[in-house]
């Protein structure tokens, strides 16, 4: 086939593989070809291509792959704190990016992304699939078409279930020279949001930020739960040598457990350990470029999954919820309402997708993969919108270590 874009991806873990690879090879042959992958782990890689079922040429030396690929777009996957060492790599080389959320952990590494980003006129493209889930769009319509007039203010929750939140606390999120924490890894999704909703950049961040639940809060824990002696006992124990869902892709006995001596990465790690220092328990405040206040949380140890935003406006009021797990998950519809001065309630219902990411993945791979494709709300993200909704998470950080408001544009330097 001609005319397919080349494409080569650095880190083959659980994200590389299942949001992109599987995807990229199985869904759009005609436009998109994977045409090198690159990790340190060479049993990763081994299992890349067999479940797959190709044989795409692996590398475990990023030099090595670019100059032996030649890929258009590189597609970047690793952890969080490598992102910028091969987006600046990738842009170097004369090829555009697409980058797994987040864009960097740090204002440094985000300045230089930035900065090679426009020397090199190359495009960084940060993939914030959460835009794209139908509900989510549904809002960004409803704000778009003024159904509230301009927004005055925003009230965001976010509860991570002791399922998911506590899985943050096995892997390399644990610890902040890895991920940021996860007002940058977690909560970037979740800015974001808010970012494309208002229209508006970040400005000033205060924020409060504590470890109350994981990390060394019990005297029963080990260090991995299968070498642990508490697994009887243990609500968190993880047995990562029984396949979450025997067949599918993203099985951690195959891309962990069993490869796990070429790199040393314990998939498994004890929640409750020493060297956690990540939050678990957090709040923010921030200011917007328009005047807009938003309060937000995140907490990642509650009894169930999901989130609650209200957008508060000069004409009204939007209230929106959308629970993953737990009592009040509904599996055909979910409601957004919109209240307004002396009229009754309007409810906009809109059908649960029960596709990957609440529907979201399959509507960004096709903006990625198919070729050029209409984006009248803007879903897909720039550089610019990568930074933004970094640096709200990395100033809140500071905030935390400093007991004092922060300001953007002085952590980063000067104006973006």
């Amino acid at each position: 086939m001609t005319g397919r874009k080349r494409y080569a991806l650095v880190g083959c873990g659980g994200r590389g593989l299942g949001m992109f690879a599987a995807p990229l090879v199985q869904n759009f042959k005609d436009s998109a070809e994977l045409a090198g992958i690159c990790d340190i782990n060479p049993g990763r890689m081994e299992y890349l291509n067999r479940i797959l079922g190709t044989a795409i040429p692996a590398f475990r030396d990023f030099d090595a792959m670019m100059k032996a690929v030649k890929p258009d777009t590189v597609i970047v996957c690793t952890v969080d704190a490598l992102h910028h060492e091969f987006i600046v790599k990738a842009l170097e080389r004369g090829c555009d990016v697409i980058s797994e959320k987040p864009m960097t952990i740090n204002e440094v590494q985000c300045r230089q992304v930035l900065e090679v980003e426009k020397r090199t006129g190359r495009k960084v493209t940060v993939t914030f699939n959460y835009r794209f889930a139908p509900y989510v769009t549904r809002v960004k319509e409803l704000l778009a078409a003024g159904a509230i007039g301009r927004v005055i203010s925003v009230d965001f929750n976010y509860q991570l279930d002791r399922s998911h939140g506590a899985d943050y606390f096995r892997r390399w999120h644990r610890q902040k020279k890895n991920s940021g924490g996860l007002l940058v890894h977690k909560s970037t999704h979740h800015f974001d949001i808010v970012n494309w909703f208002l229209a508006q950049d970040p400005v000033e961040v205060f924020a409060f930020g504590s470890r109350q639940f994981y990390g060394p809060t019990r005297a029963e824990r080990g260090e991995n739960c299968r070498t642990c002696a508490h697994t009887k006992t243990c609500e968190f124990y993880f047995d990562i040598n029984t396949p979450t869902v025997v067949g599918t892709l993203l099985d951690n006995k195959e891309l962990y457990a069993k490869v796990e001596h070429h790199d040393g990465y314990l998939r498994d790690r004890c929640v409750f350990a020493d060297d956690i220092d990540i939050e678990d328990t957090m709040t923010l405040t921030a200011r917007y470029s328009g005047g807009t206040q938003l309060a937000y949380s995140l907490n990642a140890h509650c009894a169930y999954e999901g989130w609650r935003m209200a957008l508060n406006g000069s004409e009204g009021r939007i209230e929106a919820e959308e629970w993953h797990s737990g009592p009040y998950v509904r599996k055909d519809h979910q409601d957004i309402r919109v209240v307004r001065w002396n009229r009754p309630v309007e409810t906009v219902s809109i059908a649960v997708s029960h596709e990957a990411h609440s529907g979201g993945d399959v509507r960004l791979h096709k903006m990625l993969f198919a070729g050029a494709q209409p984006d009248p709300l803007g879903h897909m993200a720039s550089s610019h919108a990568g930074a933004m909704s970094i640096l709200t998470g990395i100033a809140a950080n500071h905030s935390i270590a400093r007991g004092q408001p922060v300001r953007i544009a002085d952590l980063f330097g000067k104006a973006l």
